[in-house]
């Protein structure tokens, strides 16, 4: 066995210390690129653009401040061209019904509008034979009451028949909540301020005093309590309706919902899991869980696609569940790449390029109102060659072996590679959505609601307000009046025979009903004395 000298034991020494400090080095810029990158990401929440819109080449119109032009420089002189034109005369607008004047101000025909004469000085005094009123002016001015509650007082006399001496007296109309002093256009006001304006109830109980009226401010709550159990049949029966599509959309967002327990301060998180149909209904199912049996207890045994994130519940459940197909989403993908664009900037340009390309091609098929067969042909011709090779070239770029596994490129181009069967859904089914843009629009009313009212103090709060966000939401997806919708289902929901409840979901009302929905009494104006606070009859 040969002896190192001490001259060779030293360079072995030195030898070692250096491969040591390599990888020390190593691990070292590994580590800072990657605090790097959580750094960009903060930066970017606390100060960047929420917008995910990326500009082509000379699409954006304002320019960076940094032109790169000293003070001394003067910027080129851009030739002129001289355009003779003529300029036509400017009209007032029509837009369906509603009306334009000369200010811009554009109302529809319901809208009530006052009209106040202004005569000028000159003929006050005269009689209207001694003056021609040659034509009207007239100027548009937005205007606002303030808001002011109504008391209905309904007067049933008791009345005696001279014939028969018998008493008769009517009854007054039925309330929607028994023993309740709440008309239903209150209900409805109630829960449109609080879950479409997220005007949480102790401040609507400010504003009833302000206008002179005392309640209790557990009465209101009780009142909202009372009004969307009336209306569970109907999330129920729109729950049934959107199992029975054949192309689900799902994501998940969070609540705080129920103290915790044990002592502990704070509140628990739980889960909103909203769900999208193919016939534009959604709806909000409630879990205090975030995992996959959370997942089974809302859908079940499914049949048919489910577009969703690349969250590892759902690919659990589509892989417990045979009968599903999994779609996942170009957005979420597409995002992890924008975390990777101060490291790789010319690699994340490529694959977002290649990504808006297929965008672009969407929207061409939408202004081409393609039926399901010419989608398919389309997506077949333009868009699967896109894919095939975005896929192609990111194997290519991994393969290349000068990428670091902690770098955020390489983990998105992983994200990618191992949901390339769920990210081709789209091509061979041509209702199948690249994303689920639909559903993070149509959940943006929880966490908007939630910087309001901040949680739901009980688990079974959380499911109620699941319960009239999804017959809200879906009447914003049909273009169905909150309030009208309300006032009509809340009285009709009682006297609706229970094998027709799928009738008042605000996808079939509004085939069913919309045309002549039930009025609550202030709209129908039925108050016919008026008082003065003395109590004398006002006439006119």
């Amino acid at each position: 066995m040969m002896c190192m000298t001490t001259d060779e034991k030293a360079q072995q020494f030195q030898y070692d210390d250096i491969v040591k400090l390599i990888v020390a080095n190593d691990a070292l810029q590994q580590r800072c690129a990657s605090l790097q990158q959580q750094l960009d990401w903060y930066k970017k929440q606390l100060f960047g653009p929420k917008s995910e819109k990326r500009y082509l080449d000379g699409e954006r119109l304002q320019l960076p401040l940094d032109l790169g032009v000293t003070a001394t420089e003067e910027p080129p002189v851009a030739p002129k061209q001289t355009i003779a034109y003529e300029r036509a005369v400017r009209r007032p607008k029509q837009r369906g019904e509603d009306v334009l004047n000369e200010e811009g101000l554009r109302f529809g025909a319901d809208v009530p509008v006052k009209e106040i004469v202004v005569n000028p000085p000159e003929i006050a005094g005269l009689s209207p034979d001694q003056y021609t009123v040659i034509r009207e002016e007239k100027t548009h001015r937005l205007a606002q009451r303030p808001g002011s509650a109504v008391v209905l007082c309904y007067i049933t006399p008791v009345v005696k028949l001279k014939e028969t001496q018998a008493l008769v007296q009517a009854s007054a109309p039925a309330n929607v909540l028994e023993r309740c002093s709440a008309d239903v256009s209150v209900l409805a006001g109630l829960l449109i301020d609080k879950f479409v304006y997220h005007l949480p109830l102790y401040r609507q109980h400010q504003r009833l005093r302000d206008q002179g009226i005392e309640l209790s401010r557990a009465t209101l709550d009780n009142w909202v309590k009372r009004a969307i159990a009336l209306l569970n049949p109907i999330y129920d029966a729109q729950l049934l309706s959107v199992h029975q599509s054949t192309i689900l959309a799902m994501d998940e967002t969070p609540i705080k919902a129920t103290p915790k327990k044990d002592g502990k301060r704070g509140m628990k998180t739980g889960y909103y899991w909203p769900v999208y149909g193919d016939k534009d209904e959604v709806v909000f199912p409630f879990a205090m869980s975030r995992g996959t049996q959370s997942l089974h207890a809302i859908l079940g045994d499914y049949q048919g696609t489910l577009l969703s994130d690349g969250y590892a519940a759902y690919d659990r459940y589509t892989h417990r569940v045979e009968s599903v197909v999994h779609a996942n989403c170009w957005v979420h993908w597409r995002r992890t790449f924008l975390e990777a664009e101060n490291t790789e900037p010319e690699r994340v340009k490529h694959v977002l390029e290649t990504i808006g390309a297929l965008y672009r091609h969407e929207e061409r098929q939408r202004t081409q109102n393609l039926n399901t067969e010419a989608i398919l042909a389309y997506r077949a011709t333009h868009e699967k060659p896109l894919v095939d090779q975005l896929f192609e070239w990111l194997e290519n770029q991994l393969n290349a072996n000068d990428l670091l596994p902690t770098d955020a490129f390489t983990k998105a181009v992983k994200y990618g590679l191992s949901r390339r069967a769920e990210l081709s859904v789209f091509l061979s089914d041509p209702n199948v959505a690249m994303d689920t843009n639909h559903v993070e629009r149509a959940l943006r009313v929880i966490p908007m609601g939630k910087k309001n009212w901040l949680f739901c103090w009980t688990e079974a709060g959380a499911k109620d307000v699941g319960v009239i966000q999804s017959l809200l939401a879906t009447c914003k997806l049909h273009g169905i009046d909150y309030y009208t919708y309300l006032v009509d289902v809340l009285q009709r929901v009682g006297q609706h025979p229970q094998s027709k409840v799928h009738e008042l979901t605000p996808r079939i009302w509004k085939t069913l009903f919309a045309d002549d929905p039930l009025r609550s009494d202030v709209h129908e104006q039925r108050v016919v004395v008026t008082k003065d606070a003395r109590g004398s009859a006002i006439t006119g």
